[in-house]
């Protein structure tokens, strides 16, 4: 099972003099069980690519290969595979109508057709995944709830359709601190006890090094990196370059080098940083 990008294309207002090519020979493969980051900056192609993985967006060449079914060629199978990815997009409280948490979570299992024992045991998990004690949330008002709180039972409701692979575009953005780690704390629960694939789309250096185990970085629409947090995050020079940060501890990793220290350069959190240096200031008071 995996989401594969082949040789993907896509332009934006073709025919027009205001046309943009927004992704250009993009290949990619997502795994089952991965956690995926995808990161750039504004335009770099990120909300783009994850629209195409279920079919919002259709490539202008190239293919999407969902768990072995080629999206587009066969509307019948569309519905089904929008059911496998579940896209939850930028501030999806914005969606939440109902009047209460468990009727709006309820609404997509609603339109599957389903019996309303499935429906609510659907709702039961979806919210329980996302870290919320069923019996006390279910029957309060989604809009009485904070910002944190909105965006978990959001993302309940596409819990709720049992997708296969959970995409979310920048979750956090507009949280305070507080609610930013409280999602983020729940999706990574999620992806280790729901054997969820996850797609994490992101500007942040630093959340995306605390979440993921894969980085793909976008640029001017083509994939310019690819590996694991350290591998990308050694390159922090380019990273630069191209118009991104680092997380703010190897940038302190990057400074002390340049002022004589020998730490590796591959450094992401703050626990590893420290068993470094304090090593480098005693292997220094032994010389």
């Amino acid at each position: 099972m995996s989401i594969i990008a082949e040789n993907i294309k896509y332009v934006y207002s073709e025919g027009t003099p205001f046309v943009t090519v927004a992704l250009d020979n993009v290949n990619m493969t997502v795994e089952k069980g991965d956690f995926l980051g995808i990161i750039g900056h504004t335009g770099s192609g990120k909300s783009t690519l994850i629209q195409l993985f279920n079919g919002l967006e259709m490539p202008a060449e190239g293919k999407i290969i969902v768990d072995g079914v080629s999206v587009g060629e066969d509307k019948k199978k569309l519905k089904n595979i929008r059911q496998t990815v579940g896209l939850v997009f930028q501030y999806p409280e914005y969606q939440l109508f109902e009047e209460t948490v468990a009727k709006d979570v309820a609404f997509g299992p609603l339109n599957l057709n389903l019996s309303q024992d499935e429906i609510n045991s659907r709702v039961k998990e979806a919210l329980e995944l996302v870290g919320f004690d069923y019996n006390k949330i279910k029957d309060l008002s989604p809009f009485d709830l904070s910002g944190g709180q909105k965006r978990r039972v959001a993302i309940a409701g596409v819990l709720a359709m049992k997708p296969d692979y959970l995409i979310l575009d920048e979750p956090t953005a507009g949280l305070d601190p507080a609610g930013r780690n409280e999602l983020f704390s729940q999706i990574k629960k999620l992806h280790g006890k729901g054997n969820f694939t996850v797609v994490l789309v992101s500007h942040s250096m630093e959340d995306i090094a605390k979440l993921v185990n894969k980085v793909i970085v976008l640029y001017k629409g083509k994939i310019h990196m690819k590996g694991t947090p350290k591998e990308i995050y050694s390159q922090s020079e380019e990273l630069k370059r191209i118009g991104l940060g680092v997380p703010q501890i190897a940038e302190i990793v990057l400074e002390l080098n340049k002022r004589g220290f020998n730490i590796k350069n591959d450094i992401i959190n703050v626990e590893e940083a420290t068993a470094e240096i304090l090593k480098e200031i005693r292997r220094r008071k032994n010389v």
